[in-house]
């Protein structure tokens, strides 16, 4: 069986973890598979990025019925967990997790690393970590802290305690909570409208925001100043802007027409 499916839509990639028997846990091949696929995802013709799971779960974790502890190679985490996480969140274009099911333990920093979540019902949020004597690992820290701020992050980390849907949308970890058979759908319109945005000014003022956590106002201006550039130079953004000015122009005549024309006279 394919532990990871790929369907491309226009400009929009969906990933599937497919090990539904295992709640999609991740093993050294999947692990493989999606660093590959977030490679892949770089090709300028995909605007978009959706991840989800197939069957009950979003991903459980790491899957340790296929290992003693882990799927590490040698370097631990840095030979197996890094690569993925790093390539994913190294991607210049948005990227939605549409979390079907539970997301525990790694499977939670996988659903953290994208830049919005949707949830079914059914979802929940697990940093099983602390369960077992080990701390959040595979970004859950960074990206936890970045979501919720770092009181709500460390309370939440360190009890171990779930989250609903229904309450991480509460808490702005995810934007939206929909019925299951929708959610696909939900997720996909979302990619669909980022990826309609012209030019690269998407994927741009996601590294914007990203340096926004951490850079000082000056050098938060300066990044600015160098990715504006960047958008201002891209051909999608000159066709956009022409397409603009055009709806413009002809919204600006139809309301010059409108005062010019005879109106009826009452007798």
């Amino acid at each position: 069986m394919t532990v990871l499916l790929t369907e491309r839509q226009g400009g929009v990639l969906t990933v599937t973890l497919n090990r539904p028997d295992r709640m999609n846990a991740l093993d050294l091949d999947l692990l493989d598979a999606l660093t590959a696929t977030w490679d892949e995802a770089r090709d300028p013709a995909v605007r978009a990025v959706v991840v989800t799971g197939a069957g009950k779960g979003f991903c459980a974790g790491a899957d340790l019925r296929r290992a003693a502890d882990a799927p590490f190679r040698p370097g631990g985490l840095r030979g197996s967990y890094i690569p993925m996480i790093m390539s994913l969140s190294s991607l210049e274009k948005p990227v939605i997790a549409a979390v079907n099911g539970p997301a525990a333990g790694a499977g939670l920093s996988l659903a953290l690393a994208a830049d919005i979540r949707i949830a079914a019902p059914s979802a929940r949020f697990v940093p099983a970590f602390v369960r077992v004597g080990v701390i959040p690992d595979a970004g859950a820290t960074w990206f936890a802290v970045r979501a919720l701020g770092y009181s709500a992050a460390f309370e939440w980390l360190t009890s171990g305690r779930e989250l609903s849907a229904e309450e991480a949308l509460r808490q702005g970890l995810v934007a939206e909570v929909t019925a299951a058979d929708d959610l696909r759908d939900r997720a996909m319109l979302r990619a669909q409208a980022l990826a309609a945005m012209p030019g690269r000014s998407v994927g741009l003022a996601k590294l914007a925001l990203n340096g926004a956590l951490t850079n000082t106002l000056a050098t938060q201006l300066e990044l600015e100043a160098t990715l504006q550039h960047l958008a201002l130079s891209d051909p999608g953004r000159n066709a956009a802007r022409e397409q603009v000015a055009g709806q413009i122009a002809k919204a600006s005549s139809s309301a010059d027409h409108d005062r010019t024309a005879p109106t009826a006279q009452g007798s």
